[in-house]
């Protein structure tokens, strides 16, 4: 017999998926055996993805961290993606199916509480090859591919990608009022990014930072042992591609998104999802073009490393209860 589920509690794990400065752009309705996953277009960061890619990146990865919620019950499920076409907004129904939950799924959920975004300098130490192809292998499971940048010459034309990406957006009119509307929320609002979990960029970079840079940060750099060189570190870049780039590859470049995280949480590495360089249509082409030098369409960059020697534990971002977030059943 299937156990009975508890829709409510997968849905409040779902919660705990990364979005876009923490804006959490969803809203949910649950039924006797069924989950709605719903675009919340009042969160939609209009300077910042104005064209709602990281909205539905954000949103497919909470879609597959309710997947793996719902597995870890053993609970089977069929996911309608976009079923709808005279709804944009209702992005997919997960339904309870007969039969037990995919292993794979299920063995990812004790990484869903421990997953933080870690913008801190990273260790020195190298991540092996096995493990860079174990997360591959869990963002292939969802129909995307993630693309180690290794070589230094490309790695380089990345991090210019990056740079250009950051220029580029210091002049749209109104994306410093959204980084600055995000980073400093208001008493209880429950979203947006902290400055405790900002930390500066630390002295001594000798490439450019490919993370975004935050108006405020109070988060410890953790400190660098004497003789390991510069404050540079050996964390990977791995860009996340979709054959095509309609809004159901946005959506399933999320579910790929949340698969790679958690793969590498359990893994013991430490993650930050970049999106900056793929906001804007110039330098995602580059990326394509003369990084990758491929067909595929880039969606997002994942950093990923084992954390410094000596790293403080990162806090927990806030997300919005339940009820918030909850559309009449």
């Amino acid at each position: 017999m299937s156990p009975s589920p508890d829709l409510a509690a997968a849905v409040e794990h779902a919660l705990r998926a990364p979005s876009v400065h923490n804006t959490q752009p969803w809203r949910w309705r649950i039924l006797p055996s069924a989950v709605e996953l719903h675009a919340d277009w009042t969160r939609h960061l209009a300077w910042t993805d104005p064209d709602r890619r990281d909205l539905l990146i954000s949103c497919g990865a909470a879609l597959h961290h309710l997947r793996v919620a719902l597995a870890a019950q053993d609970l089977a499920v069929r996911v309608a993606r976009l079923p709808d076409p005279d709804r944009n907004g209702h992005l997919a129904s997960v339904s309870i199916e007969p039969g037990g939950a995919d292993p794979i799924d299920a063995a990812l959920f004790a990484a869903v509480h421990r997953r933080r975004t870690d913008r801190r300098r990273m260790s020195h130490r190298q991540v092996p090859a096995a493990a860079l192809r174990t997360i591959a292998e869990h963002a292939d499971r969802e129909h995307a591919t993630l693309h180690p940048v290794t070589d230094p010459a490309l790695r380089e034309r990345l991090g210019a990608a990056v740079t250009e990406a950051a220029r580029t957006q210091a002049h749209a009119p109104g994306y410093a009022s959204e980084l600055q509307i995000w980073t400093q929320r208001y008493a209880g609002a429950r979203d947006g990014i902290p400055a405790a979990n900002v930390a500066a960029p630390p002295p001594g970079l000798v490439g450019a930072s490919p993370l975004r840079r935050f108006p405020r940060s109070g988060l410890d750099q953790p400190h660098t042992p004497t003789g390991t060189g510069p404050a540079d570190d050996a964390a990977e870049l791995l860009v996340l591609t979709t054959p095509h780039d309609e809004p159901i590859d946005r959506l399933r470049a999320g579910e790929a998104t949340s698969a790679a995280l958690l793969a590498a949480t359990r893994l013991g590495l430490a993650t930050t999802p970049l999106s900056q360089a793929t906001e804007i249509a110039t330098t995602r082409n580059d990326i394509r073009s003369h990084v990758l030098g491929i067909l595929a369409h880039p969606q997002l960059i994942l950093r990923v490393g084992w954390p410094a020697s000596h790293a403080g534990e990162i806090p927990a971002t806030d997300r919005r209860d339940l009820r918030s977030v909850l559309l009449p059943g």
